[in-house]
């Protein structure tokens, strides 16, 4: 039987990007910072977001039925803290401009790329929440100095890796 420390030390050595996931409905406007986000299908446009059933806005993302998912850059290493954070919902949204696409769910008007999304499905496993959303906008950011930086996150700390665009 493999530890849940020995799991979790094991995949902090897969490189992930960093990105910040919002809702905004009835239930309020939220988010947190996650690395557990993947393309499912192109057809139609689906994303895979997980997360822990413990998180203090779980419900809320729940009832609120949307989302976005925020790709950072490398300049957004303080908004990816700050969501990470024991901060209250309304000071993390402090951080950054925010602007909204087809659903109402914050977009981080300079982040790499934003991912409208409508929670299609929700499945429970173990301690954690597979929300699989259909994606009904995406949002492009301008290349600062004709370059783009992602955040990623390796081995317990936050990296950079960039590709110059070639125009």
């Amino acid at each position: 039987m493999i530890e849940a420390t020995d799991f979790r030390d094991a995949m902090s050595l897969l490189t992930t990007a960093v990105n910040v996931v919002t809702t905004k409905g009835e239930s309020g406007i939220y988010g947190f910072t996650a690395s557990a986000v993947c393309s499912v299908t192109d057809t139609p446009p689906t994303l895979l977001v997980c997360m822990n059933q413990a998180a203090r806005s779980h419900a809320h993302f729940s009832d609120n039925k949307i989302l976005s998912v925020n790709v950072l850059g490398a300049q957004h290493e303080s908004i990816s803290n700050a969501f990470a954070s024991k901060l209250g919902s309304s000071e993390r949204f402090e951080y950054g401009q925010w602007t909204e696409l087809v659903t109402g769910a914050p977009v981080l008007e300079d982040a790499l790329v934003s991912f409208d999304c409508v929670i299609d499905d929700i499945q429970q496993v173990g301690t954690h929440s597979i929300f699989m959303c259909q994606v009904v906008g995406i949002k492009y950011a301008e290349p600062q100095d004709g370059q783009h930086e992602s955040l990623v996150y390796f081995n317990r700390a936050y990296s950079r890796v960039g590709q110059v665009d070639i125009t």
